[in-house]
């Protein structure tokens, strides 16, 4: 089942195109959060967010500063905002140099995905 975040959930309001804090300083929003069933192991929640500095021939950020924004994003961004009684088992983060609907390909577009496994309110990085 999959189903976008409502406002109760915390983070649809954070999809407004307000610009989101990162540590290497790089402009991004969130583009939309969708809450996914998780073929049987809990539920998947993917956040997606537009950033420019990723194009490629941008230059400037490297894979390990993008790394860095990505975990900071599941951990003091997403899972800050959660709803109480709703935390997923999973979580993935994707970043777009421009928006995108979902599951659409673009070849002109840059795309990074990471995963994370939640346990204890914390985001454990996952081979995707």
């Amino acid at each position: 089942m999959t189903g976008a975040v409502t406002e109760a959930d915390g983070l649809a309001t954070a999809a407004d195109g307000t610009p989101v804090a990162v540590p290497s300083g790089q402009a991004l929003s969130l583009q939309d959060v969708i809450w996914e069933d998780d073929s049987g192991d809990g539920s998947l929640l993917r956040a997606r967010f537009v950033a420019p500095q990723i194009a490629r021939g941008q230059g400037g950020l490297d894979e390990e500063t993008v790394q860095v924004d990505m975990q900071f994003l599941c951990e003091s961004f997403v899972l800050t905002r959660l709803p109480k009684n709703r935390v997923p088992a999973h979580v993935i983060i994707s970043l777009s140099d421009r928006a995108l609907p979902f599951g659409e390909a673009d070849p002109e577009a840059t795309q990074l995905f990471e995963s994370y496994a939640i346990d204890k309110g914390a985001c454990i990085w996952e081979f995707y």
